[in-house]
């Protein structure tokens, strides 16, 4: 039977952005604790129960306003540590509760600190090596933390602008990093808490971004390696401390290797992985190879193993089945048992999830992207990854830029495909994963051969029949927002409307408000962006910011941004707003006071996507849950073009 879009429902925004029931489950290293994370009065906090008997589950945490997102099992089991922010600051603290009494306590209890994980340890369970930069901001200063006393030991005081540092397994310091003069990395030894004069080796700018350290095996003699040196993907390198000699352990044919998974008390490696239109993982070990392929042959679809028992007898499995709500499982590899823990959204069972095909885009100058398609529901008859007749499409492009779109469920191509439109994530040059010099090709292309991969993708779903010229919109986060502004500037004809997410708008502005711990890696971005310290990359930083180009404009543009953002400062968009506004063009602008880069509080991501498809659905004609209340709920306001969106005027009414 043939069937339409409007045969499908529409699925609730609450439904894909709106908080898990639960969420990053684990298991204690002791094997005898289960945690995960679900809503306590509507916001993120840690919960607990024993393995015995899950049901006894108690929150163990108490957030208020922000969701809790990222935390750990200390090594003893005896805590849950995790670390918070403040409206978006990315001041992150560390937190630690005790799982046995509830007791909540601070551990690094300084004001406008970010803390970094150094390293931690097997062998001493109780303790880890942390950076914190409360003495300078710029800096961060080494210090061995007892999780249970809370007592900070400084190790090592970084008075010489080092990027990063690598301990071993008894948590002594063993290597330091510093950015050169090239652009790269310098790798020194550590010898007794100091760091010798001479690196014992280096990177340059090509391979900055393909080459780190991986840790070292417990008893310290063997040093990992991802590393891109003399080959173009990055490959997994054993060197031995001892004689320096280097043993290659794996490489793939197109991407870089990208994780690994390591003996949990040995420290050595038992399997890899690489992702270049999907994830594959090789064993190394026997007895891990088979526990992979017993998960394979029963969880459809992708699957990952999110947290290990010291003993390695228990691993929690999320499984991502693609086009049903993500699951996680027990597997005892002892007992050879696969139970189930928790479905994540279980209110996403029956709606209709679709498909994401993955897709090489040839680029005019003979690159070729990885990308990842999604359609419509009832617009792919014969389910070749094709629509039946054109459809409207949003070109979602990712953050970083030196980052990457991948294969599996994708919340935000699930709510555009649904709402009407194809969605199109384009791995363009500069992105992470497949090779230096995939990466080394966006070299001061900002606006340049980065843009034309995204204007070239566009005409590749035009020429496929996937979208007509007249209904494509770019749309996306931080240098997604920034590319969303520099398609409504530099080829302002192509692109129906934009919807630009902290996207900076003048790249000179914004290399002068970088966080201070990102200074150690400046030389970076001046030698990939341009070099504001001369003229020649002063100027291209000027000729590549849309905000110059701000009366070319002709297109909708949805702007939305955290007052709080470190990363892009609110003045970004202040200034394209100031700008447009100076010429008479509409734009809708929202801000969101409590937040930072992206937009963490359920109720505004909420907010977010209602002003969002509401605008697409003007600009593009697709589907539109009706914004209702939901910027009551949230924080969102509304500074300028109110009247661009569809329900916003009766809203704030």
């Amino acid at each position: 039977m043939n069937q339409n879009l409007a045969d499908f429902p529409l699925i609730p925004r609450d439904n894909l952005f709106g908080n898990p029931t639960k969420a990053g489950g684990q298991i204690s290293p002791d094997g005898k604790w289960l945690s995960w994370l679900a809503p306590v009065d509507g916001v993120l906090n840690i919960w607990m129960a024993p393995k015995a008997d899950p049901s006894a589950a108690k929150a163990m945490t108490a957030a208020k306003d922000r969701p809790i997102r990222e935390y750990f099992w200390a090594g003893d089991s005896k805590s849950l540590l995790y670390i918070q922010d403040k409206a978006g600051d990315e001041n992150f603290l560390l937190y630690r509760v005790d799982a046995a009494s509830g007791e909540e306590t601070t551990l690094t209890p300084f004001e406008n600190t970010r803390i970094r994980f150094v390293g931690g340890s097997h062998e001493h369970k109780d303790k880890v090596l942390i950076g914190l930069n409360n003495r300078d901001p710029s800096m961060h200063d080494i210090y061995l933390l007892d999780v249970n006393s809370g007592s900070l030991t400084e190790k090592l005081r970084n008075e010489e602008n080092y990027a990063g540092f690598l301990a071993d397994d008894e948590l002594v310091l063993r290597m330091a990093l510093k950015q050169n003069a090239e652009g790269g990395a310098d790798f020194f030894k550590v010898i007794d808490g100091k760091v010798e004069d001479e690196p014992f080796t280096s990177t340059g700018l090509e391979d900055s971004m393909t080459t780190s350290p991986a840790g070292f095996t417990a008893d310290g003699s063997v040093l990992y390696w991802i590393d891109g040196r003399g080959r173009d993907r990055a490959a997994l390198i054993a060197e031995d401390v001892a004689s320096g000699e280097k043993t290659l352990i794996a490489e793939h044919d197109k991407a870089d290797v990208g994780g690994t998974m390591r003996d949990t008390k040995t420290g050595v490696v038992q399997a890899w992985s690489a992702n270049y239109l999907r994830r594959e993982w090789h064993a190394i070990d026997e007895g891990i190879g088979k526990s992979l392929e017993f998960l394979k042959e029963r969880l459809p679809g992708d699957f990952a193993v999110q947290s290990r028992t010291e003993e390695d007898d228990v691993w929690i499995i999320g499984n991502d089945p693609l086009t049903a709500p993500s699951r996680t499982f027990i597997y005892d590899r002892t007992a050879g048992t696969l139970e189930p823990f928790y479905v994540t959204r279980p209110e996403l069972e029956g709606a209709p999830l679709v498909a994401m095909y993955s897709r090489e885009i040839a680029t005019r100058d003979g690159l070729t992207l990885p990308s990842f398609l999604t359609l419509p529901p009832g617009t792919d008859a014969d389910g070749d990854g094709k629509p039946d007749a054109p459809v409207p499409l949003v070109l979602l492009v990712h953050g970083g830029p030196w980052a990457r779109d991948a294969y599996g469920f994708n919340p935000m191509h699930q709510w555009l495909a649904n709402r009407g439109y194809a969605v199109l994530s384009v791995n363009y040059r500069g992105s992470t994963g497949f090779g230096k010099g995939f990466i080394n090709a966006a070299n001061l292309e900002w606006a340049g051969k980065m843009h034309d991969d995204l204007i070239d993708a566009v005409e590749w779903a035009i020429g496929e029949g996937i979208t007509a010229r007249d209904k494509v919109a770019i749309m996306g986060g931080s240098y997604g927002g920034y590319a969303t502004l520099v398609g409504l500037t530099f080829t302002p004809e192509v692109f129906a409307c934009g919807v630009d997410i902290v996207g900076p708008s003048n790249l000179e502005t914004l290399l002068e408000t970088i966080p201070p711990y990102w200074k150690p890696v400046v030389k970076q971005f001046h030698q990939r962006m341009g070099n504001p310290e001369t003229p020649e990359g002063l100027q291209l930083l000027k000729d590549r910011s849309p905000l110059h180009r701000a009366n070319a404009i002709c297109r909708p543009l949805l702007i939305a941004q955290g007052a709080n953002d470190p990363r892009v400062k609110q003045s970004e968009s202040d200034q394209i707003v100031e700008a447009m506004e100076r010429d008479g063009t509409p734009v809708t602008y929202v801000v969101f006071p409590d937040e930072g880069h992206g937009f963490a509080r359920p109720e505004n991501n909420l907010a977010f996507t209602a002003i969002s498809e509401n605008f697409l659905a003007e600009c593009l004609g697709g589907r539109a849950e009706p914004v209702g209340d939901t910027l009551g709920k949230s924080t969102a306001e509304i500074r300028t073009g109110k009247d661009h969106v569809k329900g916003l005027v009766a809203e704030d009414a």
